[in-house]
């Protein structure tokens, strides 16, 4: 008889909301053992704990890489990203970590180069490219059905800004709200154009309605970002947080081929309902409707990668260097 093959065990480091949402996804999905959890408030580690039971809860990074895990799931403020995930690379742990991956280029490269040399699965939860609706118009752009996809209109606008303070120190956060919601925007546009290169980037970046110096210190609250790619092709970005926008938010991503185009858009100002429609000149077709449990399909996909193909380096992890150095360029650094 076969031996039924031991799912990898993964350390969470991070429970709050979302550490406790992806937790609960790959749990759920049964393509890994949730095996400990590990958070700096023992309240918050405590709560998660009752949601898988048996799981080992510990106090630091520390005491999961003394564990004898497979892999690391990082959900913690950004600042502790870089120096986290390689802490965890080195001791020989496939890393899945929220978004940004560094704050900066060299931050990024630096977990790039630790997962290579330790020959390990690195992934970072760039969720929105696993909803139904950016699927499917990824399918049709790459099918070519739209012809030659030129042109490229990305937007995500939160009525509402972060509830941490660590958000708008910038040397905790890297930046505001284009570090944390344009930093989907960018990967979405890179994906999409398949990681050409990126000829020229400019942008302008408000903080309270005025134009932000670098070196101020302050974060973000609006920005704008065009790029051209090296085959000409354009990309414009727009992001905010607490701005105007008579709804929740405004989230949308729009391609345009000289066949056709495809538009991804939230419902009636909701963070998690999208349709996604088909453009031929003047008519639209619906492709994609709610409901979607898309949240935590980016963490299962790396998992059942883990779980599948085993935990060796995915060269696609050097794609999130230049999604970093698209955001550096931006904030003209």
């Amino acid at each position: 008889m076969k031996k039924k093959q031991a799912l990898p065990r993964i350390g969470f480091l991070g429970t709050g909301w979302i550490g406790r949402h992806r937790m609960q996804a790959i749990q759920q999905s049964k393509e890994a053992e949730i095996a400990a959890l590990a958070d700096v408030c023992s309240e918050t580690a405590q709560e998660a704990a009752k949601l898988v039971p048996g799981a080992a809860v510990v106090d630091s990074l520390d005491a999961l890489l003394d564990l004898g895990l497979d892999a690391v799931v990082i959900a913690t403020p950004s600042a502790g990203h870089c120096s986290q995930a390689v802490r965890s690379l080195e001791r020989g742990l496939a890393v899945f970590c929220q978004k940004p991956l560094g704050r900066s280029t060299r931050e990024a490269q630096m977990v790039v180069d630790a997962a290579r040399a330790a020959n390990r699965l690195l992934g970072v939860d760039f969720s929105y490219r696993f909803t139904d609706a950016i699927q499917k118009m990824y399918q049709l752009v790459s099918s070519g059905e739209l012809g030659q996809v030129y042109a490229a209109d990305l937007v995500f606008h939160n009525a509402y800004g972060p509830d941490k303070a660590w958000f708008y120190d910038a040397e905790l956060s890297g930046g505001g709200c284009l570090m944390d919601l344009g930093s989907h925007l960018v990967d979405l546009a890179l994906w999409f154009f398949g990681y050409p290169e990126v000829r020229s980037v400019s942008s302008s970046i408000f903080s309270g309605g005025e134009r932000l110096k670098g070196g101020s210190g302050k974060v973000e609250d609006y920005a704008t970002v065009s790029l051209i790619l090296g085959n000409g092709n354009a990309v414009r970005l727009a992001c905010s947080w607490n701005v105007s926008a008579g709804r929740d938010a405004v989230i949308e991503t729009s391609f345009y081929g000289t066949k056709g185009g495809v538009c991804f858009k939230n419902v009636d100002g909701s963070f998690y309902d999208f349709v996604a429609e088909r453009f031929r000149g003047t008519a639209a077709e619906t492709i994609a409707v709610p409901p979607d449990d898309w949240g935590g399909r980016c963490a299962v996909a790396w998992a059942r990668q883990l779980r599948l193909e085993g935990p060796g380096f995915d060269a696609r992890a050097e794609n999130l260097v230049q999604v970093a150095a698209v955001l550096d360029a931006a904030y003209g650094r």
